[in-house]
Parts: C-alpha cells; sequence; structure tokens
C-alpha cells in the first residue's frame, strides 16, 4: 500500500482534486472530516475544545460553530482577539492523525495494492509529512483562492480576501510546502487541465503501489 499526502493552502481546490484522485482509483480521506466528526458532543476532543476555548463557541443545541471556533482560532487584528490557532491544533492534530493511521491501516489490510491518500490543508505544519510515502500539493493563484472562497462561503470579495489573508498567515507559503513535494498540482487552469494532472500523477502512483514489496 501506499501512503499519500493531499495538501495545499486554503482553497487551493484541494477536495475537487482529491474527488478526482478517487474517480482514478484512489482511496481518500479528508482530515477537515475527520475533524468534524471529533468536535460532535460526547467526543474526548470536544470536551477538550469547549474546555480550552470557552462555551461561546458553541451553538445553543451545544454543537460547536466552526465560525466562531474558526474566529476565536484564527483570531481578528482588528477587534484585538488573538491567534489561537497553534493552541486548537494541538488538541485537534493528534487525534486527527491517530485516526488517518487507523483508516490507513484498515485500507492496506482490504487491498494490499491500495493508494491511501489524506487530503489535509496542515500536513506540512503539523509535521506529519513523514507519515507519507509521498506528497502531492495542490497550489493555484492567489486571486483564485479569493474567488473560490467567496463563492464557497457566499461572501463579497473583500471578505472573502481579509478571511483568506488571515487563514494564510497561518499556514506555511506553498512555495515552502512545494520544495517538499513529489507532485505539484497547478489547479489555476480548467477543471479538465487538473484532471490531465491528476491522471498523470495517479499513474506513478499506482504503479509504485503495485511493486513487489
Amino acid at each position: 500500500m501506499l501512503k499519500v499526502g493531499l495538501t495545499g493552502g486554503i482553497a487551493s481546490g484541494k477536495s475537487v482534486v482529491g474527488e478526482m484522485f478517487i474517480a482514478c482509483g484512489a482511496h481518500v480521506i479528508e482530515a477537515d472530516r475527520i475533524a468534524h466528526e471529533l468536535l460532535q458532543p460526547g467526543e474526548a476532543v470536544y470536551d477538550d475544545v469547549v474546555r480550552h476555548f470557552g462555551s461561546e463557541i458553541l451553538n445553543s443545541d451545544g454543537t460547536v460553530s466552526r465560525p466562531r471556533l474558526a474566529e476565536a482560532a484564527f483570531g481578528a487584528p482588528d477587534r484585538n482577539i488573538p491567534c489561537r490557532i497553534q493552541e486548537l491544533n494541538q488538541i485537534v492534530h493528534p487525534a486527527v492523525i491517530r485516526r488517518q493511521e487507523e483508516w490507513m491501516e484498515e485500507v492496506g489490510r482490504r487491498d494490499p495494492r491500495a493508494i491511501a491518500m489524506v487530503e489535509a490543508a496542515l500536513i506540512v505544519e503539523a509535521g506529519a509529512g513523514r507519515r507519507f510515502d509521498r506528497l502531492v500539493v495542490v497550489t493555484c493563484r492567489p486571486e483564485q483562492r479569493i474567488h473560490r472562497w467567496a463563492v464557497r462561503m457566499k461572501v463579497d470579495e473583500e471578505t472573502a480576501r481579509r478571511e483568506v489573508t488571515r487563514r494564510l498567515a497561518a499556514q506555511i507559503p506553498d512555495e515552502e510546502k512545494i520544495k517538499l513535494a513529489d507532485f505539484v498540482i497547478e489547479n489555476s487552469g480548467s477543471l479538465d487541465q487538473t484532471n490531465r494532472q491528476v491522471r498523470e500523477i495517479y499513474d506513478k502512483l499506482k504503479r509504485e503501489a503495485e511493486k513487489p514489496a
């Protein structure tokens, strides 16, 4: 089995690329989905996050409000709210990584020649790159990030620009991630152009995954 990390900065298009890899035949799991599950009431991570950041991050039904948690974690310099993303990551990342490892082990048991791919924004930041055999970095032009975020979140482009800038400040620049990458997907063009890159990379990963041990 080949363990592959799929990463890139905010709004680079990782999820779209992940879906393309699934269509090729890879097994893909999203770290954000794991984190969402761990932040449900009753989970130990939920309890730790609420204890650390306070009940202000909760909705009326006791579930975590992602926007409130994001504001508490990423901060708001214009309102003198400090960035606490490292504190949040220290609580969430270890549990997410454990779930990823368990999932990859299960994939490997079912199919020893599988490609098990984890899509996560902070693989490099979390120091988790060494857990993977190969690293794929997705990148795109800065203005595209802003436009994609605006469309995804249904906000105006100025609001999107502020949020993307705020979140990018907590991430390692793509230029540094690319230096560590085995493969880079330039996601600034059409979906067809991106899909061609994905298929080329998948073919190389599949040949490697199928090599005799």
